[in-house]
């Protein structure tokens, strides 16, 4: 099996399998993301398939997955699934979400609660960690450009999101970008949000597969989707229910939980020419600042089923 960094699998079958097995869809998700949201709504009763998890820190492992062959689909952030596309990985997006709130505190740039830091241009030449063409990696580029701050004005460490919170407590980095539910964890342990994602990205995100998967499971995947936008809707009308399972699966209290669940509310929405247009500053700053050398097309990137 491929090894794939920092990725622990757990297996779980749900529905019914059909065909001597062979219809089986094998889903990658972030923790306390899909499967959670999946299996707290219920949605996969009477499905013809079976669906075999995978659990991923972050995304950027969880595309590697997709684009080796090792994972069917995935939901991944805009970030890492446009840096995964522009380094060449067979990635398309199938299905966008949207989350229903700007995403204030589901994302930000986190320093100790004892750091003199008040603001972002109080790091200068100081660590921040993220995990490389993530959203955390993304919200660092895209704030120090809104304030006219050159990419290299901090210095961006890349490390997991466990590792990275090692770091910070250890003081060997000064800042951590990262997203729920680790920021929720984060902050409940007293670290403070020292830039906020709320007026600097959107928080779209999409189910992401492989042109290969595409052609050899096209109806187990848009049935998966159908059922995966079910759960979104139940989940935002079902709040209390659904931090519960949050709970359970991150471990984060069900106080911090519940606000997850709130903050990170999504809905499943169609490609539209505006969303698609909005992807190219994300490829264009993580171009800038020279995380990404090819060029793709990004109308490419979308294919509706």
């Amino acid at each position: 099996m491929l090894a794939l960094s920092g990725a622990s699998f757990a297996l779980a079958a749900c529905g019914q399998t059909g065909q001597g097995g062979s219809r089986v869809l094998r889903v990658g998700s972030q923790r306390g993301g899909t499967k959670a949201l999946i299996n707290a709504a219920g949605v996969l009763e009477g499905a013809e398939y079976s669906v075999e998890w995978s659990e991923f820190p972050a995304a950027q492992p969880l595309m590697e997955a997709i684009g080796s062959g090792a994972v069917d689909v995935g939901v991944a952030g805009d970030a890492p699934f446009l840096f995964a596309y522009n380094s060449g990985s067979p990635v398309k997006a199938i299905q966008a979400q949207t989350t229903l709130e700007r995403p204030s505190q589901a994302l930000g740039i986190l320093v100790p609660g004892s750091s003199p830091a008040q603001r972002l241009s109080d790091l200068k030449g100081k660590r921040i960690a993220t995990t490389r063409g993530s959203i955390g990696h993304y919200l660092v580029l895209r704030a120090l450009e809104a304030q006219h701050l050159p990419p290299d004005y901090v210095t961006i460490t890349y490390l997991s999101p466990s590792d990275a919170k090692a770091a910070l407590q250890s003081g060997a980095i000064d800042g951590w970008s990262v997203w729920v539910p680790y920021i929720s964890m984060a902050i409940a342990d007293g670290y403070r949000v020292l830039v906020d994602a709320q007026t600097l990205l959107r928080g779209a995100g999409f189910d992401v597969t492989s042109e290969k998967v595409i052609a050899a499971k096209h109806d187990l995947l848009k049935d998966f989707l159908a059922r995966e936008a079910r759960a979104l809707l139940w989940a935002k009308d079902h709040v209390a229910d659904y931090a519960a399972v949050l709970s359970k699966e991150t471990g984060l209290p069900l106080a911090v939980a519940h606000e997850m669940a709130v903050r990170n509310a999504r809905q499943a929405v169609p490609f539209s020419p505006t969303l698609i247009a909005e992807q190219q500053t994300i490829v264009d700053t993580f171009r800038a600042a020279g995380e990404i050398k090819g060029v793709r097309s990004l109308k490419d990137a979308f294919v509706t089923l």
